[in-house]
C-alpha cells in the first residue's frame, strides 16, 4: 500500500506544473508586435505558448510566424559557445580565446593593408543600441570607412526618396490610427496581407469606412483581394504608372494648387515633362490599361484625404529610389500630406528596419539621421563620443559595393552581425566568392548560417527572448522589448560582445557600458538636434506609454504623430517635386528571344528573410517546406512546365532549381520565387550587379529568364 502511494504522488509531482512568463516582442516584421511566452513546465517536459500583448500599433493581434517565433529560440541547433574553424571543421573555443584571436587578426590586417582594410556589416533586426553600437565600433574602434547594413537591401530607396522630397525620413508620416479614417489608399508593390499581416485590419475598416483601395502589383495576392482596383504592372514599370497617374491627375486638374504654391517646390517642371508624354504609350509600357490608369488617379485625386504605401516591390528596383519619388509627387500634387488622414507609409520588412538605418549604421551616416559628411554633423557626434573630428573616417560605400571591395582584395576583413550576405545578396553566387577571398571573417550569430558557414570564428549570440532593448516600428514608434528568458550556453548579446572586442583593442574606455539602458541613454545624446532626435524617450517613458513616435526632443514632448503639418524638413519648408523619367537612367533586363520571361521575387506569410531563423520552426517549416516558381498556367503549357515538377530556371547570372506552381494570379509574361532559401534553391543567384544611382538598391525585382523542365 505504502509503495502504491508513493507511486502516485511520484506521478503528480512528475505532473505538477509551474509557469513561467515572458513579456516580448516578435523579432520577424515591422510591426513589432507585443507578445507572452508562457513557459509551462513539468518534471519531464516544457511546453510553450505564445499570446498576443496590447499595444497601440497591433492592438494585441499576432501572425503565425509570431505565434511561433520561440521555436527557433529553443531550437537545439542554436549556437552555445564560440567556434573557431580548425581544419575545415568548427572547434568550441573560450570566450577569452576568440577575443584574443580576434585581436591578433584585426590588428594584424590593419598594421599591414590600413584602417580600412576592416569591414563590418550590420543588421535591421538587432535593437537601436546594437546598431548604435555597431556604428560607433567600425568608426572609433576600427577606425574603418567602411561599415554598411542588410538594410540596404530593403529600405534604402524608399529612404533616400523621402529625404530628398520631404527632408525626412520616418517610416509613415502619420501614426498607423489614421488610416481606417482615409478615404482612398494606394499600396504600391506590397503585399502586407503576407508581410505584415497584423496591420491588415486597419485597411479592412478603411474599407469598412467606404476607402476606395488601389493596389500595385504584377500578381493577384492576398493583398489584391482587398482592392476595389487591381494595376497588374509589369515588373519594374513602377515609375511609368506613377507618370500616367499623375498625367490624369494634373490634366483632369485634381490639384491642391493652394497646397502647391505654398508649400512645394518643383511643380511646374513635372506638369512640363508628364505633358510630353502619352498615356496610351504609359498603358502598353506599364501593363496597365488606360482605363485603369484613369480610374485610379481620378478616384485619388478627386478624394479629401488620401494615403500611399510602397514596399519592395517598387523599392528593389535600380530606379527604385526615384520611383518612390514619383509616388510621392502625386501626394504633393494633390495636397496629401501633412494632413489628418492622408501621407506616406514606407512598409520597413525588417523588425528593426526604421531605428537601424537612423544611428550610425549605414556608410554614409552618423546618430540621430546626421551625415557623416557634413561638418557640424562630425563635430557634435565627435564631442559626444569624446573624440576628435579629425579621426571620424569619412563616408563610405553600401553593402554590395563592400563585398565588390572584398572581390577586388582593397577590404581583407569583416565583422559581420546578425546577416546572412551570402543568401540576401544579388548575384549571390558572386558574393560567396568574394567572401571566401578574406584573410579573416568573424560572424555574429545564433546558428550557422549560409554565410557563417564560411566563417573563421562564429561568435553566438543571444535572441529576441533574451535581448532587452529598444526597437523602432513601421510607423517610427519606439518600443521597449523586454527580455528576461534563460540564455543558451555561453552566448552573449551583441553589444557585450561589441564592448568586449573595443576593449581587447585598446578602445574600452569608449565601450564601458554595462546595460542596453546605459548604451541608449548615450544614443539620446547623439541623436540631440538631429532629424531622428529620440532625446525626450526615456525606458521608464516607454513602458508607461507603451512607445513613443519620434522626433520627440525633451522629456514633457509627446511624441510625433503627424508629420509636416506646417512645413517639412528642407530649409526652405517646402518639399521638392522632380521629373521622373519614363525610361530608367540604368536600364532593367527585358525579356528576349534567350530569356524570354521576368523574373520578380517576393515573400511568403510563412517565412522572413533568408530563412535562417523560420526555417528552424518546424511549424513554419511545414507550411512552406521549399522554394518554388509561380507561373501561369498558360504560360506553363507553353514551356512544358507541368504542374508541380522540378524545373530550372536560368538568368545570365546563374541557375536555380524549383518546384513549379501553376497559378492564373500572376502575369502571363512573369514568373515569381520567394527569396528565404539557400544554395540551389537561391533565387538571388540569378539577380545583376547593377545598383540604383541614388540608394544602391540592387534591382531584386526585375530579370531576365529561361526555364525548363528538369529530366525526371
Amino acid at each position: 500500500m505504502t509503495e502504491m502511494l508513493l507511486r502516485y504522488f511520484r506521478t503528480k509531482q512528475k505532473e505538477a506544473q509551474t509557469e513561467k512568463i515572458y513579456d516580448t516582442q516578435c523579432p520577424f516584421c515591422s510591426m513589432q508586435c507585443k507578445m507572452q511566452l508562457i513557459e509551462q513546465s513539468t518534471v519531464t517536459r516544457k511546453k510553450y505558448v505564445t499570446v498576443g500583448k496590447d499595444n497601440p500599433t497591433s492592438e494585441g493581434r499576432l501572425c503565425v510566424k509570431g505565434l511561433n517565433a520561440h521555436q527557433h529560440a529553443v531550437h537545439t541547433e542554436r549556437i552555445k559557445y564560440p567556434m573557431l574553424k580548425v581544419d575545415g571543421e568548427f572547434k568550441r573555443i573560450s570566450w577569452e580565446k576568440a577575443i584574443k584571436i580576434i585581436k591578433e587578426k584585426f590588428t594584424t590586417i590593419q598594421d599591414n593593408y590600413g584602417k580600412d582594410a576592416l569591414s563590418v556589416y550590420g543588421s535591421a533586426t538587432i535593437t537601436n543600441e546594437e546598431a548604435y553600437l555597431l556604428g560607433k565600433f567600425a568608426r572609433v574602434a576600427l577606425g574603418t570607412k567602411y561599415i554598411d547594413y542588410n538594410g540596404r537591401l530593403c529600405m534604402s530607396a524608399a529612404a533616400s526618396a523621402a529625404a530628398q522630397t520631404f527632408g525626412m525620413d520616418r517610416g509613415f508620416t502619420n501614426s498607423i490610427q489614421e488610416i481606417p479614417h482615409s478615404r482612398c489608399i494606394i499600396l504600391a508593390g506590397t503585399n502586407l496581407a503576407e508581410c505584415q499581416p497584423t496591420i491588415i485590419p486597419y485597411f479592412e475598416k478603411a474599407k469598412e469606412n467606404g476607402a476606395f483601395i488601389i493596389v500595385i502589383d504584377p500578381r493577384e495576392t492576398a493583398t489584391t483581394k482587398l482592392a476595389d482596383l487591381h494595376l497588374k504592372v509589369k515588373p519594374g514599370m513602377d515609375a511609368a504608372l506613377a507618370n500616367g497617374l499623375l498625367k490624369v491627375i494634373i490634366e483632369k486638374n485634381l490639384l491642391d494648387e493652394e497646397f502647391i504654391t505654398k508649400r512645394v517646390n518643383g511643380f511646374d517642371d513635372v506638369k512640363h515633362y508628364v505633358s510630353t508624354l502619352v498615356l496610351d504609350e504609359i498603358a502598353e509600357i506599364s501593363g496597365v490599361p488606360t482605363e485603369q490608369i484613369i480610374k485610379a488617379a481620378t478616384v485619388f485625386g478627386k478624394e479629401e484625404t488620401g494615403m500611399i504605401f510602397t514596399a519592395r516591390g517598387v523599392e528593389q528596383q535600380t530606379d527604385g529610389s526615384i520611383a518612390v519619388r514619383n509616388f510621392l509627387n502625386i501626394l504633393l500634387a494633390t495636397g496629401k500630406i501633412g494632413k489628418k488622414n492622408s501621407g506616406f507609409g514606407a512598409v520597413t520588412g525588417q523588425g528593426n528596419g526604421q531605428g537601424a538605418r537612423e544611428h550610425g549604421q549605414k556608410a554614409d551616416q552618423l546618430p540621430g539621421y546626421r551625415s557623416i559628411e557634413n561638418d557640424e554633423h562630425r563635430k557634435y557626434i565627435a564631442n559626444v563620443w569624446g573624440i576628435d573630428e579629425e579621426e571620424l573616417p569619412r563616408k563610405g560605400v553600401s553593402a554590395f559595393e563592400m563585398i565588390q571591395k572584398m572581390d577586388e582584395g582593397e577590404i581583407k576583413g569583416l565583422f559581420l552581425m546578425c546577416s546572412n550576405p551570402v543568401v540576401s545578396n544579388p548575384s549571390a553566387e558572386f558574393v560567396k566568392q568574394a567572401i571566401e577571398k578574406l584573410d579573416f571573417l568573424v560572424a555574429v550569430d545564433m546558428f550557422v548560417s549560409e554565410t557563417a558557414r564560411l566563417a573563421d570564428l562564429i561568435l553566438p549570440t543571444t535572441s529576441y527572448l533574451e535581448t532587452p532593448g529598444t526597437m523602432t516600428n513601421v510607423e517610427g514608434r519606439v518600443t521597449l522589448r523586454e527580455a528576461s528568458f534563460s540564455i543558451r550556453g555561453e552566448a552573449k548579446h551583441d553589444w557585450q560582445i561589441i564592448c568586449e572586442i573595443a576593449q581587447a583593442l585598446g578602445k574600452g574606455q569608449y565601450f564601458s557600458f554595462s546595460s542596453p539602458e546605459e548604451v541608449f541613454n548615450e544614443l539620446k545624446e547623439a541623436s540631440r538636434g538631429g532629424i531622428a532626435d529620440y532625446s525626450g524617450i526615456t525606458y521608464d517613458r516607454l513602458r508607461e506609454q507603451k512607445g513613443i513616435l519620434w522626433p520627440c526632443p525633451d522629456d514633457d514632448h509627446p511624441g510625433t504623430e503627424r508629420l509636416f503639418e506646417n512645413q517639412f524638413a528642407h530649409a526652405d519648408g517646402k518639399a521638392i517635386m522632380v521629373p521622373v523619367p519614363i525610361a530608367p537612367e540604368i536600364p532593367k533586363e527585358k525579356p528576349n528571344q534567350e530569356f524570354p520571361l521576368y523574373l520578380t521575387t517576393g515573400r511568403v506569410m510563412s517565412h522572413y528573410l533568408t530563412g535562417v531563423q523560420t526555417r528552424k520552426s518546424s511549424t513554419l517549416a511545414a507550411r512552406e517546406f521549399e522554394s518554388y516558381m509561380e507561373i501561369h498556367p498558360s504560360t506553363a503549357e507553353k514551356y512544358q512546365i507541368k504542374d508541380n515538377v522540378l524545373v530550372k530556371i536560368e538568368s545570365k547570372r546563374g541557375s536555380i532549381i524549383v518546384r513549379s506552381k501553376w497559378s492564373k494570379a500572376i502575369r502571363k509574361d512573369t514568373v515569381f520565387v520567394p527569396f528565404h532559401w539557400a544554395d540551389s534553391q537561391n533565387v538571388n543567384r540569378l539577380v545583376s550587379k547593377k545598383l540604383d544611382p541614388t540608394c544602391r538598391m540592387p534591382g531584386f525585382k526585375v530579370s531576365a529568364v529561361k526555364i525548363t523542365p528538369v529530366a525526371n
